[in-house]
């Protein structure tokens, strides 16, 4: 194999690769072997079907780009050891010549960990400034560590709220007719999260556990959905379990656990 380098710039280099048409073969033959026993042709076993009869359902450049699967990787890997060469970016490559009786020609274009050369660092001086923390930064960290540690509860007999997580049984219809990708079984939707179609969540405030509501929406203009875009659409939807976050209380027994002091 030849490799020669050539540097773009202070970070990207661009490896010229020749791989000897010996090697090309082998890989041709190797990529054969690895094809055959993977494709299914009527009247040959797995592994058993004839070149030619292979090349002809698959096509020649199908094992040439095999081969080059097996001879590029090895290749471009022994260019970056014998330069040298630490990557930190995706190989961009070029095949300049690719065919059995020739030599394999292709072209990498990476880019390069750069060379760093440190300055006087030594004896240098810092100013360490003491870090500020207000009541109101210690507060909404206090909270992130409670709504991180929370759970979520089944609220009995309540209504839903703005924030509930509703676990509901919903189907949608256009024109009376269910429409694919319209329903769905004891799925969790937290209200006010606006995942769902404009108007969605929203109407289903103040429903409580075991009730059956009809949602009228309209599909926005722009919907993903060509054919429901901008049509109305009734989702009969059935409210299961009302869940919402139960937060652990600021006690000395929370402390304990979430941090290295033991009192609040």
């Amino acid at each position: 194999m030849k490799t020669t380098m050539e540097k773009i710039d202070n970070s990207k280099v661009v490896f010229n690769i020749e791989v000897p048409q010996a090697e090309v073969a082998k890989a041709v033959e190797k990529a054969y072997r690895k094809l055959s026993n993977k494709i299914n042709i009527p009247g040959f076993r797995k592994g058993k079907t004839p070149r030619h009869i292979l090349e002809a359902r698959i096509g020649k450049e199908a094992l040439l780009d095999e081969a080059f699967e097996i001879l590029a990787s090895p290749a471009y890997g022994a260019a970056l050891k014998e330069n040298n060469i630490e990557p930190v970016s995706h190989p961009e490559i070029d095949v300049v010549t690719l065919a059995e009786d020739k030599d394999l020609v292709f072209k990498v274009t990476v880019v390069a960990k750069p060379e760093i050369t440190l300055g006087q660092y030594k004896g240098l001086k810092v100013t360490e400034k003491a870090a500020e923390v207000t009541e109101e930064q210690i507060d909404a960290q206090v909270e992130t560590m409670r709504n991180s540690h929370s759970k979520m509860v089944v609220a009995e007999g309540v209504a839903i709220a703005d924030g509930d997580f509703a676990i509901i049984d919903f189907e949608g219809f256009v024109d009376g007719v269910a429409f694919p990708g319209g329903g769905g079984k004891a799925h969790p939707l937290q209200i006010g999260s606006n995942t769902f179609i404009p108007g969605f969540e929203s109407q289903l405030i103040g429903i409580k556990a075991g009730e059956t509501v009809d949602v009228n929406v309209t599909f926005p203009t722009e919907y993903h959905a060509a054919d429901l875009a901008g049509k109305e659409a009734v989702f009969k939807v059935t409210v299961n379990d009302v869940k919402r976050q139960e937060l652990p209380e600021l006690d000395d027994e929370f402390v304990k656990d979430v941090s290295e002091f033991n009192t609040v």
